[in-house]
């Protein structure tokens, strides 16, 4: 047995070594996979860390843009200019500035700086205040060195105790005309941090518990933001989200598995290790795709379009690049007609039909709703391919044993000196909006005249608010005549515009009004001075043209009665004028407002029958108390028979559901007499009388009584 040990100390010495062996390979190993492990770990806490950073510093340039954009576009403005340097500065910065910070999402505060140690004015939430006071001393630097023309904004951060104000800065100058002034007013516009302000940057970057911190942000991450001077003002802080750590939690039950088993644990780690990142590259490449493509369609969205057109404009800078955006036409009334499904059908036909129209088309997007986008790339003709994809979407698609027709709009726009992809979209934008305007169903091409055109309608809505505010507008009556007697029972009220410039005519400036925002303030002004005039012309009727989208309007029946009981108006004396339009494009609305005003008495005509669609039915559900013939039928009068038939057939209709009519237009005795015949009780017209003012009006009906 002794001569046996050795053999035994040396198997169990073996042993020992392969065991120790084994054992160190399993710590190295393990070593190794832990090791491993940490550094992914730490590696996708590093990588969400840097996300996050871009992510703050992106909402912080994105707050600093929208404010620096919205001084640009205070601050290089020819009105503003002339304003503040030769007019009324105070008033002029009040009304356009001072009183819109009071409830304003762009900006809480304006300050206009003058130059040389002049008064400044200033304005928080519509109050005056100190800038000096309340940005500090270092605004005034900020002011000096954004007195020049031609610069960017300049957008700093200033402290107010606990308060954290963005301030951006920049010379008012005027933007058709260079001006060499010596020194420049500077107008700011500052935006409070608030914690709403905050939350919102967090909710649009995705940066959860964002915050503000006074002093050090400890184990948070972190961004500076810098006064006028480089000198850190305060930070923003947020919690790392630590996804690596996430992930970790996640398979410890495998490597403590793996400690007993380092085979498992091996083909465990190594495994977790690659289905995650794999499962992370799925998600990203999905995240990136949906945040890029529309999900209806599978085409590009606007972000996708946006990037697409960047990369293609700085690849090949000598390349034909055009854009062209694609508006439906007709596509309201499918998804009106048969749902929202078809509609989502025939979005996706469109986009098919889109992707294979030509093969110049480099890239095509839908940017909401009904309206695509298509980037051309090659030496096609513009309007050859414009007149394909007119052509394409004018045919019939058919779904689920329907067949819809729709059209199209289209505007372009080259890349010639655009600079970049969004200002190419917005000249493409532009030409679109022309295209529509000029009847649908056809392109424009994008030129600088749109631009003009669009600051001299800019121009002229200023001019119409001023010409509210200065009571410029008046009206004029044009009196209304009993067809059997020919006494003048009624008079109707026309706007009208006179400048020392030239008159404008209502066509012009009411469809303006009614797209800025002003026909509700334009047509109580109008009814009030109609009826202050006409009150002392009783028994007469009083007839007041009324917009589509005032009778929209859920206050205009409680305006109505309101300037009634001030006026002391009779209420059966007044005839509210509508067009059809209003009772195809908001019918309910349309009936709440005529119920409530029928029963205080007053009544209410359809103007221009005759001119549209309104039907039988229209008359009788919304009980109108009369129907004015559109002059059109009048004049056709003149053409023969066949006019002559259609005007006594519409009079008919009118007498069968008892409604009387008045006939507009009327120029002639034959044509009072004919109408007469036919069963019309009132008449206007040259004829009768022209629209005068009320002074001639008030004279000429002196003599038509004395005559």
């Amino acid at each position: 047995m002794l001569a046996r040990r050795p053999k035994e100390s040396r198997e169990g010495y073996s042993v020992f070594i392969a065991t120790s062996l084994l054992l160190l390979v399993a710590v190295i190993l393990g070593g190794m996979g832990a090791h491993v492990v940490d550094r992914m770990r730490s590696s996708a806490n590093a990588l969400d860390d840097n996300r996050a950073i871009l992510a703050a510093e992106a909402a912080v340039s994105s707050f600093k843009g929208k404010l620096a954009a919205t001084v640009r576009d205070n601050a290089v403005w020819d009105e503003a200019y002339e304003a503040i340097t030769q007019g009324d500065r105070d008033t002029w910065t009040y009304e356009n500035w001072g009183k819109t910070s009071a409830d304003y999402a762009l900006y809480d505060g304006v300050v206009l700086t003058a130059p040389a140690g002049g008064k400044s004015i200033a304005y928080l939430k519509a109050n005056i205040i100190d800038p000096n006071e309340y940005l500090g001393a270092k605004f005034r630097g900020q002011t000096e060195s954004a007195a020049r023309p031609g610069m960017d904004p300049t957008v700093n951060f200033f402290r107010n105790g606990d308060d954290i104000i963005a301030v951006a800065s920049e010379a008012v100058q005027p933007f058709g005309s260079k001006v060499e002034d010596s020194q420049y007013y500077v107008l700011s516009f500052f935006k409070t941090l608030t914690s709403e302000v905050v939350a919102e940057m967090a909710k649009d970057h995705q940066l959860p518990e964002l915050h503000i911190t006074y002093g050090p942000a400890g184990d948070l991450l972190n961004l500076p933001l810098m006064d006028v001077d480089g000198v850190e003002v305060v930070r923003l802080a947020w919690p790392s989200a630590a996804p690596g750590n996430t992930i970790f939690d996640a398979v410890r039950p495998f490597i403590a598995a793996a400690i007993a088993i380092l085979g498992v644990y091996l083909v465990g780690v190594l495994y977790a290790g690659w289905s995650e990142t794999r499962r992370l590259k799925s998600l990203a490449d999905r995240a990136r795709h949906e945040a890029t493509h529309d999900s209806l369609s599978g085409l590009l969205n606007r972000l996708g379009l946006i990037e697409g057109l960047d990369r293609l404009m700085q690849a090949n800078k000598s390349q034909m690049l055009v854009l062209h955006l694609i508006d439906l036409d007709g596509f309201k009334a499918v998804n009106d007609a048969w749902g929202h499904a078809i509609g989502d059908q025939l979005i996706r036909l469109v986009a098919e039909a889109l992707r294979d129209i030509h093969p110049d088309a480099a890239g095509v997007a839908r940017l909401g709703g009904d309206e695509f986008a298509l980037i051309q790339l090659g030496s096609t003709n513009l309007a050859e391919l414009d007149d394909e994809l007119l052509e394409r979407l004018k045919k019939p698609f058919f779904i689920e044993g329907r067949t819809i027709e729709i059209g199209a709009s289209i505007g372009v726009a080259s890349r010639d000196d655009a600079e970049d992809a969004h200002e190419l979209l917005r000249r493409a934008d532009m030409a679109l909006y022309e295209a529509k305007e000029t009847g649908r169903g056809c392109a424009v091409t994008y030129h600088p005249d749109l631009d003009r055109q669009r600051e001299k309608i800019a121009a002229l809505e200023s001019e119409l608010r001023r010409a509210l505010q200065k009571d410029e507008i008046q009206p004029v009556f044009q009196p209304l005549a009993s067809a059997a007697s020919g006494d003048i029972t009624g008079v109707e009220a026309l706007a009208r515009w006179r400048r020392a410039e030239g008159a404008i005519g209502p066509d012009a400036f009411i469809p303006l009004a009614e797209k800025c925002g002003l026909i509700d303030i334009l047509g109580l002004q109008m009814l009030r001075k109609s009826i202050v005039a006409s009150k002392a012309w009783a028994p007469l009727s009083l007839s007041v043209n009324v917009s589509p989208i005032q009778l929209c309007n859920p206050n205009f029946a409680g305006d109505v009665l309101a300037v009634l009981e001030e006026e002391g108006f009779d209420p059966s004396r007044l005839t509210l004028e509508i067009t059809e339009a209003v009772l195809m494009s908001n019918p309910e609305q349309a009936r709440r407002s005529i119920t409530a005003l029928k029963s205080a008495g007053i009544r209410f005509a359809l103007d221009d029958f005759g001119a549209g669609y309104a039907s039988i039915g229209t008359l009788r559900e919304f009980g109108f108390d009369r129907m004015k013939i559109d002059r059109s039928l009048v004049q056709a009068m003149d053409d023969g028979s066949t006019g002559r038939n259609v005007l006594t057939a519409t009079i008919s209709l009118a007498m069968a559901l008892g409604i009387p009519v008045t006939a507009e237009g009327i120029e002639s005795a034959d044509q009072a007499d004919a109408l007469r015949v036919a069963g019309c009780d009132q008449l206007q017209g040259y004829l009768v009388g022209r629209p005068m003012g009320r002074d001639e009006l008030v004279s000429w009906l002196a003599s038509s009584i004395a005559a």
